[in-house]
């Protein structure tokens, strides 16, 4: 009986003259967005951060605003501790987490991420922004330092206090400072504006969908104080939606742009 002996292969190296390379598994490779993501590429890992820069948060309240599952939840949250990104807090006298300054960090990545999407992924994924109409005021308010409009909120010192009615309902105060908007909940010391409607009414005005001229005249919603306006300092997905859609139509070509205008 002949004994087949197998040969060994020898990996081909990298000559820098395009020759075909081993193949390494991508742990060996060094790209920092790949080894980035091995540490904060989980689905949960920078919605839970990104929360929690917001302030120090219980169980009940991560749920409530990502909707995760709470065995998931359970799961993702001590992954977070062992990574040294949040950590243990107290929130009265219940137990809550927090971040730490590893956590903190990652916040430049998580307003790159909200950033695109709000500038791009609306479009790219055809998203309807109707649906948010029945979105919880909370998580929309608390959005809104992702939607300020820096360039307009330049040197600019404000104070907003929103009274909602409604399911969703409360009262927060919104200020915006030399370029950085905060959200808390609460009445203001001093507002310059005051918003009260229905939670959803103001989702609506919010989010760019309903006229806020329109909902005022009609009498579900009151606008008290100074004429500035949050629209004015704030990035509206709806509109963004209904201006890219205005910027596709000016640069189709001309016999189409023909057609549009006759039935318009």
């Amino acid at each position: 009986m002949v004994r087949r002996v197998s040969k060994q292969k020898t990996p081909k190296i990298a000559t820098g003259n395009g020759s075909a390379a081993a193949m390494l598994p991508p742990g060996q490779i060094f790209c920092p967005v790949g080894r980035a993501l091995d540490v904060i590429g989980d689905r949960w890992t920078l919605v839970l951060v990104r929360h929690l820069l917001g302030g120090t948060m219980g169980f009940q309240e991560l749920r409530q605003r990502s909707g995760i599952a709470p065995r998931v939840l359970s799961t993702r949250l001590r992954q977070l501790a062992a990574g040294g990104f949040i950590e243990p807090a107290r929130n009265g006298a219940r137990p809550a987490y927090r971040v730490t300054a590893r956590g903190r960090s990652l916040e430049p990545i998580i307003s790159a991420i909200a950033q695109w999407y709000l500038r791009h992924g609306l479009e790219d994924l055809n998203v309807d922004p109707n649906r948010f109409t029945a979105t919880s005021p909370l998580s929309i308010l608390e959005s809104l330092p992702f939607l300020l409009r820096e360039d307009r909120a330049r040197n600019v010192n404000l104070t907003f206090e929103i009274r909602l009615t409604g399911l969703g309902g409360g009262v927060w105060t919104v200020g915006i400072a030399n370029g950085v908007c905060t959200v808390r909940p609460g009445f203001a010391d001093h507002a310059d504006v005051r918003y009260t409607a229905d939670a959803r009414v103001w989702c609506g005005v919010a989010l760019g969908i309903t006229s806020p001229r329109k909902v005022v005249e009609e009498k579900l919603m009151t606008k008290d104080g100074g004429r500035e306006a949050m629209d004015y300092y704030f990035h509206q997905i709806s509109r963004a939606h209904e201006q890219k859609q205005k910027q596709t139509k000016r640069t189709a070509p001309t016999a189409a742009s023909a057609r549009t205008r006759r039935t318009a």
